[in-house]
Order: structure tokens, then sequence, then C-alpha cells
């Protein structure tokens, strides 16, 4: 029996940068990508996902191409009930692709992949005491990017770059940045970075830069053997 994979993302998140290196060994037809918001108009996602009293807001990219302010608890319930459903189909892995930090979310028989709960210990164990950069795409997500890294040995710096309206020029700029703060290696943690634009940091500043999305799909391709 082949594996099969569902990747579930909360708002407009491009998934074709990650599926070579995912059908490596899987065909793409045994792999499906769900949107929770990503086909919905902003008024209907306004409509269903508004922030209440008491509510956090989650940042999110929709079909507009611009970003939403959204119930991170309305989020973390919708998504629990589409891994439900995902798993009731007999998917073998459920690949969460979101950067947020969400909590509570599980699968009875599927393995669930969730990156803010793997990627953080991972990236400790890799820097092993080097002093991260972490470049954030919007200045409202700093302040889950400190909570997220709280493990690593050094508290990591942070500088904004945005991969789909910023430039490249901007983006290596950002890094040198960091780099002039202190750190030798970058971290890219927004799903909107892709692979170019590591190798674009890597050749221009002549560090190592790990990209998020990356990490997690190498590990989920693991599990697809």
């Amino acid at each position: 029996m082949k594996a099969t994979l569902a990747i579930l993302t909360i708002g407009v998140v491009p998934v074709s940068e990650v599926l070579p290196l995912l059908t490596e060994h899987i065909s793409e037809q045994q792999i499906t990508h769900l949107s929770l918001l990503g086909k919905m108009g902003r008024a209907e996602v306004m409509e269903d996902y508004a922030i209440e009293e008491g509510d956090t807001p989650l940042p999110t990219l929709l079909s507009d191409g611009e970003i939403a302010h959204v119930s991170h608890q309305k989020i973390e319930r919708a998504l629990q009930g589409v891994i439900e459903v995902l798993d009731n189909q007999g998917y073998d892995v459920i690949l969460l692709m979101s950067t947020a930090s969400l909590s509570g979310l599980h699968a009875r028989n599927a393995i669930l992949l969730e990156p803010t709960r793997i990627i953080p210990p991972l990236v400790a164990s890799i820097v092993d005491g080097h002093q991260v950069g972490v470049i954030v795409p919007i200045e409202e997500l700093i302040g889950n990017q400190i909570v997220k890294w709280k493990d690593l040995p050094k508290s990591p710096l942070f500088t904004l770059a945005n991969p789909i309206w910023d430039s490249e020029s901007t983006l290596i700029e950002a890094g040198q940045e960091l780099i002039e703060k202190g750190a030798d290696v970058l971290m890219l943690d927004c799903l909107g970075f892709h692979q170019h634009h590591r190798d674009l940091l890597q050749k221009a500043l002549d560090v190592p830069v790990l990209l998020s999305n990356v990490l997690v799909a190498r590990l989920a391709s693991e599990l697809l053997v």
C-alpha cells in the first residue's frame, strides 16, 4: 500500500517549492493540499474567523494577496476539524505547513507533523551554540517568534524582510544587518521563503541559511518511504 500525505495550510501558501522534496518518495498523485482560508474571499473569512473579545490575533495571507488578522482560537478549532476529517480518510501523514504557534491539535491514526513543535528543537541541535538571526516577514510575528525560539542556547536576533513584496536586495540587506549584529546562522522562518531565497543569501553573505519549510518537508519525506 502506498503512503499518502495531506498538506494542510491556513492561508495562501505556495507548496510547489517543497513538492520536489516529497515526490522523491511518493508520486504527486498521493499528495493532497488543503487550505483552510486560501480559497475564501476576504469578507467570508472575516465573517467566519473575526477576532472577538479575548481572542488572539493571527496574521495570515489571503487570496487577495493581503494579510488578514483572524482569530487564533477559531483557526485552531477549524484546523482540528479538518485534521479529524483527513484522519478518517486514512491519510498516513498530515503535514501542517504553518509557522504559527498552534496547540491542542492531534490525530488518532495519522502522523501529524507540526513545524512549531518540531523545528525549534531541531534547529537548536543544529546550531549548537551559534548565534541565530531570524528573518521575519512582518513585525506582528516577532512576539510569537521570541517565544518560539526561547530554547535556543543564545537568544536570537530578529529583523524584517518579506518574501512576497520585498526585493532581493532588501532581503540581503536584512541578512547583512543580522550578521553585523553578531549572527553567524540565518533562519528564514516564513512559508513564503523558498530555496532560491536561501541560495541567494548564502551566495551573497557566505553564511549558513536554514529554511523552515525545507526542514519539515525533508522530515515528512522520510516518513513516506
